[in-house]
């Protein structure tokens, strides 16, 4: 046996000690980093979570406020209903995520498994509609349309619908009153997404996960209003989840009202209307292209002159804007969005952008007066003008000599307004241009507010376009190298030549160009609201206004919290002769001119009408597009029809028939005040009661006729 000196058994010892001391002391060392990382750190994080695990709140959706036309009659109100939802956190628990659950619910319901499992699931970017895009810890609407009976089912027999709910609830209902959808105006409601609770977390007017929020159209833009604030109320629970006391509470506040400047009455002509032009459309041969016309799409527009209020804003083809309640389904949606459906959810008359044709030409017109060419003057107006080779024809009218300005509006002569635009684009030096070039036709387009929003309270507005020098610029050097990688090819076909002309001309301002610019063609794209703007401005004398559809604030309590007096934007750029001169050259467009064969026999001299007629041509084979723009003292009615002909031949009957319907005209052009719908701007919101209840228009009719 081997003997180990003393010295070295120690020494192993002392390490071994030294080692152990070490590690305890690491150990400390960390278990005491890790004590502080929590305790300090994020202790208040964690105290916060634990007080949340120990505090439940109990969410009371608010009454979200109506919408109502100008006479009080509501567009859009709630309702309540037996609505079912199904708790994705329950469903989650169950061994097949609640699978079995769904397909029984499914078949107690009526609806098909696919249907209810759809609306359960996330949406993501992957995710199709229909899909639940609000939180994932809030009951989801699985129907809106319950039977008392299933309601009753589904309370009775609990234990086989784990996490399924049955309540009455206060649901979004769009009434449509005369048959006036107004879907597209109005908008939509879906619930938010927890993206938007979070972002809202530090604001006045935070989101919870309860809450529905405005999509589209008034819904949006008026959501803050319209809204109002959910009522909360918090208890304190143990962890088995029994109430040991109420912590605190937060009272709802009920959402506002909004009153409208829409007519319901008006709207559902309109619509009617445009629906009904659309179909004669279809029904007419159109000679250029060898088929019926499509007509597809539409807008139509009525407007105060002196206020910019909108009195109806009709868009086709629209829809039931009820689909969205309750969560829209698979098929609905599918509808709405398949390509042939000519995408309804589009509200046309803000969104929609096409050339304006000759409705274009009171610009224009205007543009050549500021330019020193005098409205009276004669002015050639032959069949077709010929520039660099290329002929550009009448489209609407023949030749007629020589006529006034106002002659060439009255009879919508192409040729006077492309040799007046040839000549300012000579004047300003051709396609070599001189330093800061006069513009007049540009800038005074840009001057009657085209070329950028109106500023209307409705999201998503287009802003149109007014193809001037910059605008080009930009245009050639977004397509440069496209243009010149085609250019550079074996191509002969039409487009190759275009696209070596562009590849090394495209940014100089043509003749070509400026010949379209000068009868609304070519590059130009104005929606129908800035045309509407333009019109009602020269019927109150000069003024642009922003359009609006809100017109007043209304609280639950019936307190005016907030009205909106009309906004002027501008004014135009012609002085009091030149209007006059328009204002004159417009009503012979409707007793003499291009719209006078559907306007025969209108009472002229009691509702004089001013108008002009427009018809876009488009390329490939696409059909032209119906443009006309008409005022009265009053209002402005404009419509517009893609692919289905003439300005006056596709839209003239049916903005005929609106301009009988406000006025109370006959077919033999008799006046009927008792037959008028708004034979004048309504000026008064409707009567508030004293209990701050908005009192329809129509309710209080039969009292006053028993009053007189």
């Amino acid at each position: 046996m081997t003997n180990i000196p003393e010295t070295g058994r120690t020494s192993r010892i002392t390490i071994r000690l030294v080692v152990i001391q070490i590690l305890v002391f690491s150990l400390l060392l960390t278990l005491g980093g890790r004590l502080w990382y929590l305790q300090i750190r994020q202790g208040d994080e964690f105290a916060a979570e634990a007080a949340g695990n120990h505090v439940q709140q109990v969410v009371q959706p608010a009454v979200r406020g109506s919408i109502l036309d100008a006479r009080g009659v509501p567009l859009a109100d709630n309702e309540t209903r037996l609505v079912v939802s199904a708790d994705r956190t329950e469903l989650g628990r169950l061994p097949d995520d609640g699978e079995a659950v769904l397909a029984s619910l499914a078949e107690l319901l009526g609806m098909p498994v696919e249907e209810v499992t759809n609306r359960v699931r996330l949406c993501d970017a992957e995710t199709p509609q229909p899909c639940w895009n609000g939180s994932p810890y809030q009951p989801i609407p699985i129907t809106d349309e319950a039977t008392t009976q299933q309601a009753l089912q589904i309370r009775e027999r609990a234990e086989d619908f784990p996490g399924i709910s049955a309540e009455p609830t206060a649901v979004r209902r769009y009434p449509s009153p005369e048959g006036a959808n107004t879907a597209q105006v109005l908008g939509y409601l879906s619930p938010v997404t927890d993206e938007e609770v979070e972002e809202t977390e530090d604001t006045d007017a935070p989101l919870l996960r309860s809450d529905q929020i405005g999509r589209s159209g008034l819904e949006r833009a008026y959501d803050s209003y319209l809204r109002g604030r959910a009522g909360v109320t918090r208890y304190e629970v143990d962890k088995f989840g029994s109430v040991l006391g109420e912590a605190e509470s937060e009272p709802g506040e009920a959402g506002a009202n909004l009153v409208t400047s829409i007519d319901a009455r008006v709207q559902a002509v309109v619509e009617d209307e445009l629906a009904q032009a659309m179909e004669a459309a279809r029904d007419e041969f159109d000679d250029i292209s060898g088929r019926n016309y499509e007509a597809d799409a539409g807008a139509a527009i009525v407007l105060e002159n002196d206020t910019g209020r909108v009195v109806a804003m009709a868009s086709a083809p629209d829809y039931d804007p009820n689909v969205w309640v309750g969560g829209i389904s698979a098929r609905e949606y599918e509808r709405l969005t398949d390509e042939d459906a000519h995408n309804p959810l589009l509200n046309r008359a803000i969104q929609g952008q096409g050339p304006p044709g000759s409705t274009f030409k009171v610009i224009t017109a205007t543009a050549a007066v500021n330019a020193g060419h005098d409205f009276d003057d004669t002015y050639d107006c032959s069949s077709s003008y010929s520039v660099g080779g290329q002929s550009f024809r009448n489209f609407e009218s023949s030749s007629y000599g020589p006529i006034t300005l106002g002659q060439a509006i009255e009879v919508s002569c192409n040729t006077v307004f492309y040799g007046i635009a040839h000549q300012e684009w000579l004047a300003d030096g051709g396609t070599d241009p001189v330093d800061n070039p006069d513009d007049w036709l540009f800038r005074t387009a840009h001057d009657f507010g085209l070329g950028q929003p109106t500023g209307i309270d409705l999201p998503n507005e287009a802003a149109g376009r007014i193809p001037d020098r910059e605008w080009k610029q930009d245009y050639w050097e977004a397509n440069e190298e496209t243009w010149c990688d085609i250019a550079d090819s074996d191509r002969q076909d039409y487009e190759a030549r275009i696209a070596r002309e562009n590849c090394t001309e495209g940014m100089n301002m043509r003749a070509g160009d400026m010949l379209n610019f000068s009868i609304g063609q070519g590059d130009v794209l104005v929606t129908p609201i800035q045309l509407a703007t333009v019109y009602a401005a020269l019927g109150n004398g000069g003024t642009l206004y922003t359009p609006t559809v809100g017109r007043a604030v209304i609280a639950a309590d019936g307190e005016v919290i907030e009205e909106f007096e009309p906004q002027p934007s501008g004014q135009l750029p012609a002085d009091e002769e030149t209007l006059g001169n328009l204002r004159d050259a417009t009503a012979a467009v409707m007793t003499t001119g291009s719209a006078a064969w559907r306007f025969g026999g209108w009472p002229q001299s009691e509702i004089p009408l001013r108008g002009k007629t427009g018809t876009a041509e488009a390329s490939g084979d696409q059909q032209t597009t119906s443009w006309l723009a008409t005022y009265s003292d009053d209002y402005t009615v404009v419509m517009t029809i893609s692919q289905a002909g003439t300005g006056s031949g596709a839209s003239g009957p049916a903005v005929r028939n609106i301009w009988e319907a406000i006025y109370g005209v006959g077919d033999d052009g008799s006046v009927d005040p008792d037959a008028a719908l708004l034979p004048e701007p309504n000026r008064d919101l409707p009567r508030i009661d004293e209990n701050g209840t908005i009192v329809p228009e129509q309710d209080e009719q039969p009292a006053q006729r028993r009053e007189e």
